[in-house]
């Protein structure tokens, strides 16, 4: 970690911490920096849902073994 000075809006900081249910400026900073991580990996895994990239969901082989056929 470190230390740093950075210029921020009060009313965003508020409306975060309103959102994330968080109290403080660095509680606040580190649950959203959590929360846009979370958010890039939900859309990652979403494109991978429509996508089918390395899923093997439409491989009927593998669904036939998978019920015993």
């Amino acid at each position: 970690m470190r230390k740093t000075t950075l210029v921020i809006d009060d009313e965003l900081v508020r409306r975060a911490q309103t959102v994330l249910g968080t109290r403080g400026i660095k509680d606040t900073v580190d649950r959203a920096l959590e929360e846009v991580i979370a958010l890039g990996a939900r859309r990652a895994l979403i494109e991978r849902l429509e996508t089918q990239r390395g899923l093997d969901i439409g491989d009927d082989t593998l669904a036939d073994r998978a019920w015993g056929k």
